[in-house]
């Protein structure tokens, strides 16, 4: 195949940006990173004092919005308006107000436009909640990831504080977790879903490196024969 697509879905705190980041790096692939679109678009609201509930005024700040992903050794960049705001997405809040915005269609029309043309372009992996249903719905390789939310919220508060974030309790990450399940899964357009062809991981139990292999076991010998990693064949 001249290029090839992995699209990696699941809920907050599965596992997704690790296993896809891992995925690149063994493959020699290119990894886009959605979610972090989404946040930049959370926080170009949360900076304009813009209600992430307003639908109206969410569209109208798309108008004014520049993102741009940018990759310097292999590592993902993000831009907003020519600031990099690579760490300030991360922050706490910031979560909660990428699925607020990320509901309205104008918005994940606008991120999707972005994401199928880098997809065009070069053999990639992508995380996301809709990339197998809606982004890529041709995608040649699907997976959806599971885990305990328990453990989700273990993984996401431990993220945190390596980043120094300590201001968060675990049952605060989970009632935030909980929220954007919800609100992923139940947005009208192009919601959370498990598509029929994608390949389900639990990684509740899994070290990354196991969701890894769990995945690489599922793609065909041509691709793993031209993989940048050879180690892993």
């Amino acid at each position: 195949m001249e290029h090839f697509q992995i699209a990696i879905d699941g809920p907050s705190g599965s596992g997704k940006s690790t296993l896809a980041r891992s995925v690149a790096q063994k493959l020699g692939i290119l990894y886009l990173d959605t979610g972090a679109m989404y946040r930049a678009c959370g926080l170009y609201a949360v900076d304009n004092n813009v209600s992430t509930k307003d639908e109206s005024a969410i569209s109208e700040l798309m108008d004014s919005i520049d993102i741009e992903i940018v990759f310097v050794n292999g590592a993902q960049k993000v831009f907003l308006n020519k600031a990099d705001v690579t760490d300030r997405i991360r922050l706490p809040g910031i979560s909660q107000a990428a699925s607020d915005v990320s509901r309205f269609r104008i918005v994940r029309e606008r991120m999707v436009d972005m994401q199928r043309q880098i997809a065009g372009e070069k053999n990639v992996v992508l995380d996301g909640r809709d990339i197998g249903s809606y982004v890529l719905p041709n995608a040649d390789f699907k997976f959806f990831l599971t885990a305990d939310i328990r453990e989700r919220a273990k993984r996401r508060l431990e993220e945190m504080l390596s980043k120094g974030v300590h201001d968060m309790t675990i049952e605060e990450v989970m009632a935030d977790l909980e929220y954007r399940d919800e609100q992923d899964s139940n947005r009208a357009f192009a919601p959370l879903k498990k598509t029929s062809d994608a390949i389900e991981i639990d990684t509740t139990a899994n070290t990354p490196q196991e969701t890894l292999l769990a995945l690489l076991g599922c793609l065909p010998k041509s691709i793993l024969e031209n993989a940048h990693d050879k180690d892993i064949l």
